[in-house]
């Protein structure tokens, strides 16, 4: 039977080696520069500030299975949205619903708040990911380019910004 919870703190760890399983499939190892501390700050945060995400975790009879991890975005266009940055099922798992399961119950949360959109990226080599989407009503975006500044390119980028102002 198959249950989904709200990630504890406790759960940190987890969700570190769902994370670094998940980059492992999308040949992406060292891309993951993550600790389980900063996932501790920044999930569950002790001095009452807002977390930067939220996590599920599903469960396949006791044992993990698999995560959901989102957060809140805003659309100048449309207003609420969510952002599902990981859904992952670790592969023993999988064919049984749990990746459903994980995406409706973000979905719940999305509408319950007022969103109006759930949006996540998915690899273009990823075929199976692609049709399981579809398959559930999602569309692709191709006309859209994902941009990223990350590292010392962030760094620059923010340090050009300090002196222009």
């Amino acid at each position: 039977m198959t249950t989904i919870r709200a990630a504890r703190a406790e759960d940190a760890s987890l969700i570190l080696a769902f994370v670094r399983e998940l980059a492992e499939y999308e040949r992406d190892p060292e891309a993951v520069r993550i600790s389980e501390s900063e996932l501790l700050r920044d999930g569950f945060p002790a001095d009452g500030e807002p977390s930067y995400f939220e996590c599920l975790i599903a469960e396949e009879d006791g044992a993990a299975a698999g995560l959901a991890l989102f957060f809140p975005v805003y659309s100048t266009w449309r207003g609420r949205a969510m952002h599902l940055e990981d859904l992952f099922v670790q592969p023993q798992f999988r064919g049984r619903g749990i990746g459903k399961a994980l995406l409706t119950s973000v979905a719940a949360r999305a509408v319950e708040r007022g969103c109006t959109r759930l949006f996540w990226h998915v690899l273009d080599w990823n075929q199976p990911a692609i049709d399981f989407y579809r398959s559930l009503g999602a569309r692709s975006l191709v006309e859209w380019t994902r941009m990223e500044v990350s590292d010392a390119p962030l760094i620059a980028l923010a340090s050009a910004g300090q002196a222009a102002v």
